[in-house]
């Protein structure tokens, strides 16, 4: 900032008079290097059109001063950075990746799109970029928790107004509807070359909100949206080669991240790398449950690290539980039911075959599993021995969707889902079905025989989906006429001539089975055997 004395502010030609003094004293150092003097008498000019604060009578004296330091904290504050992380592990690569997708070199608008999984460092990553890039605009902003402000009208305006006086360094501009902010916005910031970044949004309406039309911007603005939900990036019409996906952490990068936050050195004890290899892989590359757990257990003697990794494996903790199911709570109710079917049940399935299943039980899974792949609560992944796409989800998503399956009751047989063995075993003999159970699973860690009454699923009208390897002591004599999948492994499993299929059964999968399938082609199903 260059501030000017009255006599020198006020006076065009006393101005150049003073830049053309200044110049001829630089030159005398330096005749020889001709850019360099053109820089300085490029610079000097540039400096000596800047308009001043001009002191008159009417201000005091202590006023005036008072101006001029508000103005000098205002820009300076402007300037300052943003915090980026604790221990930053692996974020220059990625903010260096976006910046390659933003083109600086460009003067046209550029836009560009983040997302990811809920903790994964998408807010970090933009935070490190903004710190790197905010100088070479005449304005920036960096407006947090898009989509948790825009859920009241006030929260919105306050967004707005953020917006506004970040980038006109103004706080005393009035906003009274979201409608009115919004345009302005287009009409104050309209020629402004800026750097915007909206985090964590949720939706378009958001973005519209805030930008409008979002065709304003002057020539080498950049914006950043980041997000969990792809569509939305696809849906402001981002080209998808600046569409940009945040993957988790490589191996050693999640080793150097918990490391430092458990033990605030680079070293540690021998004995704790056993469990040191444990946590990393169970958080399976996620930053947000790196930093969480390794200062949860930083300080902690080894047997509380053994407690508590036990802990985890069986309940979440609750700071990533939280965030994680921020991404679920935006679901539809089709969609949580698509989701938790997977969790609880078909990870690690044939795409195809869980599409037919979930189609049967009207779920519109074409759809919302797409969804759910845009919102990165599953992935799909192609198994090259079977040859086809395959369901899968990240270990800590897994767990945060049983998690909520477990919350449903205490009472198992009040729960929609049921996966652990020893919880179907529980249940199954003793004789507590509902009609609330949708899946159960009953996979024993070997070979075993279970004894169950004949109709131990007479209860279970809506069970929809069976899969176990166990040897019941007696023949079924009822299966649910919901029941849609049905996979017995290595063992068989009897049904008495009472028990015919379900006739809804879109799936079979069974080996070493006491089923006629002749019986079965006769009945005329429309099933994959």
């Amino acid at each position: 900032m260059v501030i000017l004395t009255d006599e020198r502010a006020s006076s065009s030609s006393s101005t150049h008079q003073w830049n053309y003094d200044v110049f001829l004293s630089f030159r005398s150092k330096d005749t020889h290097d001709v850019e360099k003097v053109e820089r300085w008498r490029k610079t000097l000019t540039e400096a000596a059109n800047l308009s001043g604060f001009h002191y008159n009578d009417s201000y005091t004296e202590s006023e005036f001063i008072e101006r001029v330091i508000k103005e000098i904290s205002r820009t300076k504050s402007n300037h300052e950075p943003l915090f980026v992380a604790k221990h930053p592990v692996g974020i220059d690569i990625r903010a260096e990746a976006i910046e390659l997708l933003l083109n600086m070199e460009s003067n046209d608008v550029c836009m560009v799109g983040i997302y990811g999984l809920g903790g994964v460092g998408k807010t970090t990553i933009s935070k490190a970029v903004y710190n790197r890039i905010k100088n070479l605009f005449e304005g920036s902003c960096f407006l947090e928790d898009v989509r948790e402000m825009s859920k009241i009208n006030s929260d919105k305006i306050l967004l707005q107004k953020t917006l506004l006086s970040k980038i006109l360094h103004r706080t005393d501009l009035n906003v009274y509807n979201v409608s009115e902010g919004t345009n302005l916005i287009m009409q104050r910031l309209h020629g402004k070359k800026v750097l915007l970044i909206l985090d964590d949004v949720g939706d378009l309406k958001e973005v519209e909100n805030l930008l409008g039309k979002y065709n304003w911007f002057a020539p080498g603005s950049r914006v950043i949206i980041t997000t969990r939900n792809k569509q939305v990036l696809t849906s402001l019409g981002i080209d998808h080669r600046r569409i940009h996906k945040v993957e988790e952490l490589r191996q050693c990068e999640a080793r150097e991240l918990f490391i430092k936050h458990a033990f605030q050195a680079s070293k540690y004890g021998e004995d704790y790398s056993e469990l040191v290899e444990h946590i990393i892989c169970y958080a399976n590359g996620l930053p947000l449950a790196l930093k969480i757990i390794g200062s949860d257990l930083c300080g902690k003697n080894i047997h509380e690290w053994k407690s508590a990794l036990e802990k985890y494996k069986n309940i979440p903790h609750k700071d990533i539980q939280e965030i994680l199911k921020i991404s679920y709570d935006g679901l539809e109710n089709f969609e949580k039911e698509i989701f938790l079917d997977i969790a609880c049940f078909f990870k690690g399935y044939n795409k195809d075959d869980v599409v037919n299943i979930l189609d049967s039980c009207k779920l519109y899974p074409d759809y919302g599993i797409g969804k759910l792949i845009d919102k990165c609560l599953i992935t799909l992944r192609y198994d090259s021995g079977p040859g086809y796409d395959s369901l899968s989800m990240h270990d800590l998503v897994q767990q945060m969707g049983r998690e909520i399956v477990q919350q449903e009751s205490e009472e198992l047989q009040q729960r929609s889902r049921i996966w652990r063995y020893e919880d179907a075993h529980k249940l199954l003999t003793g004789n507590m079905g509902s009609n609330k159970i949708r899946s159960i699973m009953l996979l024993s860690p070997e070979r075993t025989e279970v004894s169950l009454k004949a109709n131990v699923f007479k209860r279970m009208k809506n069970l929809k989906f069976l899969v176990g390897n166990v040897h019941f002591g007696e023949a079924l004599d009822y299966l649910p006429d919901e029941l849609r999948f049905l996979e017995w492994r290595e063992s068989p499993l009897s049904l008495s001539s009472k028990c015919c299929l379900p006739r809804q059964l879109v799936v079979l999968k069974m080996s070493k089975s006491n089923i006629i399938l002749e019986n079965v082609v006769k009945q005329g199903f429309h099933m994959k055997i």
